[in-house]
């Protein structure tokens, strides 16, 4: 199947035909035993390069692929250190670039990810509806009885710290590693500032809501067999929130602060104060009170009420504002729209 048997029924015009579209594979390979051969050799003919990153495997994953897959498609690049699964990413994202690939696919090496979903996920690519497409695998609830329930509520838990730093509201599943990237997003993002580690597709999309990619979920299902994790919820959760946080912060203050100061910002700041006064104010006086024994004032009640529901007010106001300002443009557009203006 060549790539031009991938076009869909484009109800906003596709910018592109789907035939001029060249597709690359990037697989990070670390301790993923015999899984990625059969990866590779389960690759659609959409594909037309498939890069295998082993990541300083000790298994030694990108020579057993070069001596046992005779895939003329295959490329593996080696790591003489390992970076993690970012960095392997990111090498394959590089040479993907540099190769002239328009859109890049990463697919796990572990054989969790079924390759014949491929055109799936970059059918949003190939229409011009979107700039990043990325697996979810919570819209079936009937295939989910099959998720474990330690990674069940992981997820679940993740996603929402996603959903808030990142701004993409409307999507799940964050660390779902099924991922298709448009080369235009892909050249705009800063791959050298990335997380190298299991924070990398979360980290992803926060660096995709800073250019203003569309992303897309792609509903999918997960296959679990022998294979073994290398993500542990435990270990990784309180590393995840202070990743978390932090992209938080950028995003507010690169959104709402450095690149435009809107009445979402005066809200935002306005409620953030308003709320902070309250539960200083509400909390020293209640402690004052306990201490000495007198009951407070009527007007201290007041104003500790109002500031708290004021400023909550003010907060979910901001958060509306927030929720409805996920990127929906594609960046496809742009580079378009300049290609169309060069030629008249």
């Amino acid at each position: 199947m060549s790539s031009s048997a991938l076009t869909h029924p484009d109800r906003s015009s596709a910018p592109v035909p789907a035939a001029a579209q060249r597709i690359a594979v990037v697989i990070p390979c670390f301790r993923v035993g015999g899984h990625a051969a059969d990866v590779v050799a389960a690759m659609p003919e959409c594909v037309e390069r498939i890069y295998a990153v082993d990541d300083a495997c000790p298994d030694h994953s990108g020579k057993t692929l070069q001596a046992s897959v005779g895939d003329p498609r295959l490329r593996v690049l080696f790591h003489e250190t390992n970076q993690g699964v970012g960095g392997a990413v990111v090498t394959g994202y590089r040479q993907a670039l540099a190769d002239g690939f328009d859109i890049v696919v990463k697919v796990d090496g572990d054989g969790q990810m079924d390759p014949a979903l491929i055109p799936m996920f970059v059918a949003p690519l190939l229409s011009g509806e979107a700039d990043y497409a990325k697996g979810n695998r919570f819209h079936d609830l009937e295939a989910l009885a099959q998720m474990p329930r330690v990674r069940l509520f992981g997820n679940a838990v993740l996603s929402f710290m996603a959903k808030v730093s990142s701004g993409y509201w409307d999507v799940f599943d964050p660390t779902n590693g099924y991922t298709a990237i448009h080369a235009e997003a892909l050249a705009r993002l800063p791959l050298d500032k990335l997380s190298r580690r299991y924070f990398f597709e979360t980290d992803m999309l926060f660096r995709l809501g800073t250019i203003g990619a569309v992303v897309e979920d792609v509903p999918m299902h997960a296959r679990y067999a022998d294979e073994t994790s290398n993500l542990h919820i435990r270990r990784i959760l309180v590393p995840f929130l202070a990743g978390h946080t932090r992209n938080f912060a950028k995003r507010l203050f690169y959104r709402y602060v450095l690149r435009d100061f809107s009445i979402a910002s005066v809200e935002l700041f306005f409620g953030l104060a308003l709320l902070a006064f309250g539960l200083v104010h509400g909390l020293g006086h209640w402690i004052d009170g306990l201490r000495t024994g007198i009951a407070n004032p009527v007007g201290t009640v007041v104003v500790t009420a109002l500031s708290l529901l004021m400023g909550l007010q003010l907060v979910l106001a901001f958060l509306s504002w927030d929720m409805r300002a996920v990127p929906r443009r594609p960046l496809q557009r742009f580079r378009l729209r300049k290609q169309h203006l060069s030629l008249e």
